[in-house]
């Protein structure tokens, strides 16, 4: 019975870790205002849903694609919202 319960929990642990990942953004795309705008509206409303928003310099470029491409599948971001998120947060990052 113990080796069925390690075992489940083993592979709930595999599944969860393999969750979806986001590879929209490989650098930025938009640079309208309007665009930008979209982007700090998107970034305020999606992700201070589950948590306080992060300082945008708390990452570098790279950093924000990695952590943009693990939160935005959780965040339900379609891609054009995850490109316009990432451009926003980079628009006013000084890294």
């Amino acid at each position: 019975m113990k080796k069925v319960i390690l075992a489940t929990i083993a592979f709930s642990a595999l599944m969860v870790s393999c969750g979806p990942k986001s590879i929209a953004v490989t650098g930025p795309k938009y640079k309208s205002s309007e665009q930008l705008a979209q982007g700090k509206t998107i970034f305020e409303n999606s992700c201070n849903k589950c948590h306080g928003l992060p300082n945008p310099e708390k990452h570098d470029d790279q950093g924000w694609i990695n952590t943009l491409s693990r939160m935005a599948p959780r965040a339900k971001l379609n891609d054009d919202q995850h490109q316009m998120v990432y451009d926003y947060l980079i628009s006013i990052n000084k890294k």
